[in-house]
């Protein structure tokens, strides 16, 4: 059934307005009651069009009957077909005078602005003859209506526009000059604005009519010259919402536009890659060229970086090795690009990309590259070390260096001390890469030793650029648990690396990963280097510690991703404090002007900060080895005369405030007393954390409150107290490393001195059995000490013991 002008439907009506002369009825197919384009005879001598009559007959043999005449019902004999040729060119003759009248009534109604009833008959008129046949096409071209079409799609009319772009697309199809001129003006860009337009229907037809544009070469670059064409067809093609069909012809179109190389840039602009990279793969050498050129412009997102690596990145490596100087340049662009990206980087690996990089970095001579390409090359390789991948089993020549071997290493530490600030970062971060990897940070670190180049690694801290003192400072860190005493040796001389340090701990610009990395440094060294602790004393580094801390603290100053290092890093650091307050009446002062006691007590607190929990248990334990020689011991007045006369009035005087513990006046601030400060309650929370670490510092500094100088029994009462004895003891049975049983064999030892306690813990089985094992397995002074504890809960009779006496 055809389709009226109005847009509504009929049979036998619209059949009759198609034409100015009326219709005879010998032109009419009996079966489709249409106008015959190829009238054949049957044996009867009846007419029918060709395609109705075989479909007749067809149906016959499929319904199992002998074929008959459709008007007649009578069997025939044969079912041959007999064409027309008289008839069909009547029939020719009068459908092109009644096509000719029609085009000419759709010309006046369409140029003299009618009703929008009369433009869309016309056009659904002219739809319908371009349809029939290609003569109709260049009829409609000649007549000049294409270009008055076009005008139509900037109708204020939805109606109009939508018909428009439906006729145009006929018109255009198949015919190369009715494209040019719908190309022409600006109607392409008046196309486009339709694939953004509200109206789903309009966007569909916008896109059919732009798929049949493109099929003419010549218009491909126009319509990609048109700003968001392409955008909005690559947004289409991957839609999953929008019509199969649009999203089909958007890709296809997509597909014609290849042709131009600009569109293909664009495409790769937009995220549609595969194109470049075909014609990176298969064009000719210029073109190679330029795509190569093209793709290190590009900004990648990371999916697209892993697509491109897989697709062409043995392509580029061989580029690489092979290429002349401006091909290098242009693969080494896009390496760099692609390489950023970890899961990129591992797939150039395994395209082999080292060899070449690494030649290409220690090349000199008349071969070697531009320092400008070398620049480029160190950068890539510090993207690919960065990927973690088995540097130490992937070979660089044919000696099986790799990568870490000893030479290598010694050439990238020359080259870092003999070239430009750029090149220097990015060896620096190939070394940072490679000492991150717990698998080759030991071979890099032998080379350092062995090239002796840790004064002049250390120098770099001092650099101006930021970037290469930072990669310095990560590098430093990274070696520093492998040679901390080499490090705390070249720092404690008289350079200024250590200042250098302490500013950029000290900026106020939030908490970069310099800051953290910096401070990891300095934490990292041994706390035992008295020399560097003056030194950093003398650098005011205490004082920035304990401000940073206080800050992040009170919320001063923000967090960010490397806050905990950061302040894992300053709390180390400060604690190095408490490792020199003995006989040091100028650290003590410190500590108490940084209420160092009450901080470390509140940082135990910090929940998931094992490292801030445990460096604070270890620093509260030194300062509460301290607290015995700073309490103030009551001074008793001596009796008077009378009392020595008059006994009875030589009462000993009553002092108050006394530490049981300590035997004197103590404070959190002055004596550092961890009973004063409230530090035992949080102690004993931490002893059933589940980090070991942590739970053997705590536990050493619960261990102060115990010790031969101080009142044991006081302390055994305050722990008592603290429900501190209880986790002790569970310490003590899970035995979960040596030095945890060595500390609480040594603690329980001490509170089973309290005959009252013992006489609770004796019927402890699990307390007995744990102190055996310990008598059986344990060092020598492990055994001894479970040897007198196993007699307080009477395992061991007093006479039996197998071991000198000693002092615990």
């Amino acid at each position: 059934m055809a389709e009226s002008w109005d847009g509504s439907h009929s049979d036998d009506s619209f059949r009759d307005s198609l034409y100015t002369e009326p219709i005879y009825e010998a032109f009419l197919c009996q079966l489709t009651r249409q106008v015959m384009r190829d009238p054949v005879s049957i044996e009867n001598g009846q007419t029918f069009e060709r395609d109705a009559i075989e479909k007749w007959f067809k149906e016959c043999r499929d319904s199992g009957r002998r074929p008959t005449c459709p008007l007649t019902q009578k069997e025939l004999k044969s079912t041959d077909l007999n064409p027309s040729i008289a008839l069909r060119n009547t029939i020719e003759e009068w459908t092109k005078r009644n096509d000719s009248a029609q085009l000419d009534k759709a010309c006046r109604t369409l140029s003299l602005g009618n009703s929008e009833i009369d433009v869309l008959q016309s056009l659904n008129y002219i739809t319908h003859i371009c349809q029939k046949s290609r003569y109709n096409k260049h009829a409609v071209h000649n007549a000049e209506l294409v270009p008055t079409i076009s005008s139509m799609l900037k109708s204020g009319n939805r109606k109009v526009r939508l018909k428009a772009l439906e006729t145009l697309c006929i018109i255009a199809e198949g015919d190369d000059d009715n494209k040019e001129v719908i190309a022409a003006g600006d109607n392409i860009r008046t196309i486009v604005k339709f694939l953004s337009h509200e109206h789903s229907q309009e966007r569909e037809e916008a896109v059919s009519l732009l798929y049949e544009l493109s099929k003419s070469e010549s218009l491909c670059e126009k319509i990609g010259g048109v700003s968001g064409a392409i955008l909005i067809l690559v947004g289409i093609a991957s839609s999953k919402s929008a019509n199969i069909l649009t999203v089909e012809r958007a890709d296809k179109t997509l597909e014609n536009l290849e042709k131009c190389e600009n569109n293909v840039r664009q495409m790769a602009e937009n995220g549609r890659l595969q194109p470049l990279l075909t014609l990176l793969l298969k064009g000719s050498p210029e073109t190679r060229l330029s795509m190569v050129s093209y793709l290190g412009e590009l900004v990648l997102s990371n999916d697209v970086k892993v697509f491109v690596a897989q697709t062409a990145g043995s392509v580029l490596v061989d580029v690489m090795k092979s290429g002349s100087n401006q091909a290098i340049e242009a693969a080494l662009k896009s390496l760099n690009q692609i390489s950023s990206y970890e899961t990129s980087a591992k797939i150039l690996v395994r395209a082999g990309i080292l060899p070449p990089l690494v030649k290409d970095l220690f090349t000199v001579g008349v071969n070697q590259l531009p320092m400008r390409m070398k620049e480029v090359s160190a950068t890539i390789l510090a993207n690919v070390v960065s990927s973690s991948a088995n540097f130490e089993s992937i070979p660089l020549d044919q000696d099986r260096r790799t990568l870490v071997s000893e030479d290598i290493v010694h050439n990238l530490l020359h080259l870092i001390n003999n070239t430009g600030p750029a090149i220097e970062c990015k060896l620096l971060q190939v070394l940072v890469g490679l000492t991150s990897s717990a698998t080759t940070v030991a071979n890099i670190v032998a080379a350092i030793k062995s090239s002796g180049a840790t004064i002049s690694l250390i120098q770099f801290v001092e650099a101006p650029q930021k970037d290469v003192r930072m990669a310095s400072i990560k590098l430093l860190q990274n070696i520093s648990p492998y040679m901390c005493q080499e490090l705390a040796d070249a720092l404690r001389s008289a350079g200024g690396q250590l200042s250098c340090l302490i500013n950029v701990i000290a900026e106020d610009n939030g908490i970069s990963e310099e800051q953290a990395a910096a401070v990891g440094l300095l934490a990292d060294l041994p706390e035992s280097d008295t020399g560097l602790t003056r030194r950093l004393l003398e650098e005011g580094a205490f004082k920035i510690a304990f401000s940073k801390v206080v800050s992040i603290r009170q919320g001063i100053t923000r967090g960010g991703r490397f806050v905990t290092r950061f302040l894992e890093g300053l709390v180390t650091v400060l604690s190095r404090l408490t490792y020199i307050l003995e006989g040091e009446p100028e650290v003590i002062a410190l500590a108490r002007e940084y209420s160092l006691a009450s901080l470390f007590t509140d940082l135990l607190q910090m929940n998931e900060l094992d490292k801030v929990q445990r460096v604070s248990a270890l620093s509260l334990q030194n300062l509460s080895k301290q607290s015995k020689h700073l309490t103030k011991v009551p001074v008793v007045p001596e009796p008077g005369f009378f009392c020595s006369i008059f006994p009875c009035l030589g009462k000993e005087p009553v002092i108050t405030g006394v530490c049981l513990v300590h035997r004197g006046f103590c404070s959190i601030k002055h004596s550092f007393c961890l009973l004063e400060g409230k530090a035992v309650e949080k102690l004993v929370a931490c002893l059933d954390h589940t980090n070991e670490k942590v739970v053997e510092a705590t536990l050493a500094a619960l261990c102060t409150l115990l010790d031969d100088d101080v009142d044991i029994d006081q302390g055994v009462s305050v722990l008592d107290e603290a429900d501190g004895i209880k986790p002790i003891l569970d310490i003590l049975r899970d035995n979960r490393t040596e030095i945890l049983r060595q500390k609480a064999v040594w603690a329980v030892e001490r509170i089973l001195r309290n005959d009252d306690i013992a006489n609770v813990i004796a019927g402890d089985q699990n307390v007995g059995t744990a102190l055996v094992e310990a008598f059986r397995h344990g060092d020598y002074r492990t055994r001894q000490i479970a040897e007198r504890a196993l007699k307080h809960v009477d395992k061991l009779p007093n006479f039996s013991g197998i071991f000198t006496k000693k002092g615990g």
